[in-house]
């Protein structure tokens, strides 16, 4: 998986921060679907990778549910975690149970499942 995490960090759009995100979903049926981030001048128009990825399976005709694991890289030397934003939406489609696999673009990598990065849980139980 780390192979194609850089090679799709080259596809980041990311001029203005310069911190490129790659991102890969696997399904239950062992299909992948990949995102990166998009950037724009508007920072609240920008999309990072996880959403990218996890959208892009969804636009392919997946559900919620449907979702294995995720695979994050970040072009850095730490190992970072999803912002609050791709949690809600990890929240969203995957089970307390599947896990997010962040690295650095040396292979370092630390894996939490989504309740392990997703502690306090905003969701349709709360909207009753």
């Amino acid at each position: 998986m780390k192979e194609k995490l850089e090679k799709l960090l080259e596809n980041s759009y990311s001029p203005y921060s310069n911190f490129r995100v790659s991102s890969i979903v696997v399904m239950k049926d062992g299909q992948e679907f990949s995102g990166v981030n998009v950037e724009n001048a508007s920072y609240g128009a920008t999309i990072c990778a996880e959403r990218s990825a996890i959208l892009n399976a969804i636009s392919s005709g997946y559900k919620k549910h449907d979702f294995e694991s995720l695979y994050v890289m970040c072009d850095s030397n730490q190992v970072s975690t999803c912002c609050m934003i791709c949690r809600q939406v990890i929240l969203e489609f995957f089970e307390s149970d599947k896990t997010i696999i962040c690295m650095n673009r040396d292979g370092q990598e630390k894996t939490y499942t989504v309740s392990e990065l997703c502690p306090h849980p905003f969701n349709q139980e709360d909207l009753k």
